[in-house]
């Protein structure tokens, strides 16, 4: 009887103090998981993007390594064009890209358009086709050049071939863009490099604004839903929503939980650090630096708010900027395929053309 009392008393003791760390646990873990909205969204300042631009000063945009992977020849909307998967190295790591050429293109003849993918999937030859198809006979006035971006795939035929490194959308994978492009210079003689333009759909518009930014070859950029600013309150919503445990089906948005939001939730990085990321990423807070640009929005769009085009708009007309060299194009009802957005192909072609 003695004993069952004490085990009693024990057991009582026991469960009281689980109890007590359970409610603690519970009073506490709001508070590790709780991170001020308020101040990581708070407006970017001059210091921060000025060390982002001297950041960006430090990279190099040049590629070694440089081996040939493949070739062979494709259609080019009905011309025959000549492609070559190249690969070299950037940060260290194996790069793959394509570069694609009309037959018989005098030396420096064309001008260069670098094809920004969007999504987290990866480029195919069979994309580029259908750019190649929408285009018209317009696509066969360039020399194109395909970079995949790091840890995804390069689809070419039956081959694939995948690019290394940790992925980084819209960060380095600017970096190997740029990289490609020197490549491009140095492999392929038609390829004219005081004519450089970008084509970015989605990850790849703001890929492409951001090339914009920090390159000075790139003379023009053409943006279908790209993103511009990481600190619009539609982003704010995005992390919000993902720190709660409900993250959005979006591109990009499982790498940027993984990588920088829950270890902000976890104490493991600071706001300041996941602020910079924001601003290497936000093409909007470096807009005086932006070559010709076009911009092609639905107001509908599902995946990238309309609200990243008005932002980009509105700072753009503070800078005085107009056509011909800024042209913003609103699509009402438009969603997130550049199909919904009626005369953008065309519009895309003659701007680019024009440059």
């Amino acid at each position: 009887m003695i004993r069952a009392i004490r085990w009693a008393v024990q057991a009582s003791s026991c469960l009281g103090l689980l109890l007590v760390v359970a409610a603690c646990s519970e009073a506490t873990a709001p508070e590790e998981r709780r991170v001020d909205l308020d101040r990581l969204f708070a407006p970017a300042t001059e210091s921060e993007v000025a060390a982002v631009r001297a950041e960006w000063a430090a990279r190099t945009s040049l590629a070694s390594g440089v081996r040939q992977e493949s070739s062979g020849l494709l259609s080019v909307a009905g011309a025959a064009g000549r492609f070559q998967v190249v690969s070299h190295l950037v940060d260290g790591h194996r790069h793959y890209g394509a570069i694609v050429t009309p037959v018989g293109a005098e030396p420096r003849s064309l001008p260069v358009l670098v094809f920004a993918h969007g999504g987290d999937d990866g480029v195919s030859a069979a994309e580029l086709t259908l750019y190649f198809l929408a285009l018209g006979d317009a696509a066969a006035s360039f020399v194109w050049v395909v970079p995949s971006f790091r840890s995804e795939p390069l689809r070419w035929g039956l081959e694939t071939f995948t690019s290394e490194g940790e992925p980084s959308p819209w960060n380095r994978d600017v970096d190997d863009a740029l990289s490609l492009l020197s490549v491009a210079f140095e492999e392929e003689p038609a390829a004219d490099p005081d004519r450089v333009a970008v084509l970015g759909l989605s990850r790849g518009g703001g890929v492409g604004l951001l090339m914009g930014a920090r390159d000075p070859r790139v003379k023009a950029v053409v943006s279908f839903f790209g993103p511009t600013d990481f600190f619009d309150p539609w982003m704010q919503g995005i992390v919000g929503d993902a720190l709660q445990g409900r993250p959005r089906d979006l591109p990009g948005l499982d790498w940027l939980d993984r990588s920088y939001l829950q270890p902000l939730s976890r104490g493991e990085l600071s706001v300041d650090a996941v602020r910079r990321e924001f601003v290497r990423r936000s093409a909007v807070l470096f807009a005086p630096s932006l070559p010709a640009v076009q911009i092609h929005h639905g107001t509908a769009d599902p995946i990238v708010a309309f609200s990243q085009a008005e932002r980009l708009d509105a700072v753009m007309r503070s800078l005085g900027r107009g056509e011909p060299e800024y042209e913003f194009f609103a699509y009402p009802g438009g969603g997130h395929i550049p199909l919904t957005l009626p005369g953008s192909i065309g519009r895309t072609a003659t701007f680019l053309l024009a440059q």
